[in-house]
């Protein structure tokens, strides 16, 4: 929707009143999107309410709270938030925890500072799902914050470590990287694994990280997740993985090569190309 795509350049009462379109005819819309951005304003309450409990609250005790604010989600959806902003009951969550190789955090040096002046300088990387008749097929990106590109991606029926770090060596292999560079995060457990902290370490990468519950830190992976979803994935149903990879293909070639971006009215690889001229 159109409307959608522009709301963050105009105001949404506006666009309603020139498009004939009803406020809550637009929200039903954006309810309807099962996008990782519409999660965010939920994750942020979720964050206060955690903050207000000192992380001892599980997702039955938020739902009361929320409920209290006058936010009615199911149950089931603050569960779904929870585990992917990293926002579980800390007591809760300790018997559960792996001692058998070290976890590494590392210092938010991003600081929502999504510009960059150079290629290779910023780069942001997160996993999302895409839904499939055969199951959910993972796709892990990493997106230089410059032109905005995708520097690599891969897919896998599985959200493990493996998925980052081969989308990593990808990454290193079609590009040079300088010890300046930067790959920002979430607090995932494959961010947050040995094999991430060798790997990086050996490319001369340096890591940066979402403070604790924050989604708003790593916005510019989900930015493109939620393009991608509007523009692509939504607009047909799915019934392979095969589907699905083919379709993400192609849709990051358009991107990458022939979407024109707004604000620099260039393509990603256009104004990539013009740094090296």
């Amino acid at each position: 929707m159109v409307i959608y795509r522009h709301r963050e350049k105009y105001g949404i009462s506006e666009m309603c009143r020139f498009f004939k379109v009803s406020r809550s005819g637009y929200y039903g819309y954006v309810e309807r999107m099962d996008i990782p951005a519409r999660d965010l304003p939920l994750a942020e309450k979720i964050r206060e309410c955690q903050e207000h409990s000192h992380m001892t609250y599980g997702y039955r005790r938020v739902h009361i709270w929320l409920e209290r604010q006058g936010i009615h989600k199911n149950p089931k959806t603050i569960l779904r938030v929870m585990q992917k902003y990293d926002l579980l009951a800390e007591i809760r969550r300790r018997k559960y925890h792996s001692y058998a190789a070290p976890i590494h955090k590392y210092d938010n040096l991003l600081a929502r500072d999504f510009h960059a002046d150079r290629p290779n300088e910023k780069w942001v990387t997160d996993i999302s799902y895409i839904r499939t008749d055969q199951g959910f097929l993972y796709l892990s990106i990493i997106r230089d914050l410059y032109d905005n590109s995708i520097v690599a991606y891969r897919t896998g029926t599985k959200q493990n470590v493996n998925l980052v770090l081969s989308t990593i060596r990808a990454a290193r292999k079609k590009e040079k990287v300088t010890g300046s560079l930067h790959l920002h995060s979430d607090q995932g457990f494959q961010y947050t694994s040995q094999a991430y902290f060798k790997l990086t370490t050996s490319y001369h990468i340096t890591p940066s990280m979402s403070s604790r519950g924050n989604p708003y830190d790593n916005a510019m992976a989900e930015n493109f997740f939620s393009i991608l979803k509007t523009e692509c994935i939504y607009r047909t149903k799915l019934k392979s993985f095969a589907d699905a990879r083919q379709l993400i293909a192609d849709y990051i070639y358009f991107y990458n090569h022939e979407r024109i971006q707004l604000k620099t009215k260039l393509t990603p690889l256009e104004l990539r190309c013009q740094f090296a001229v």
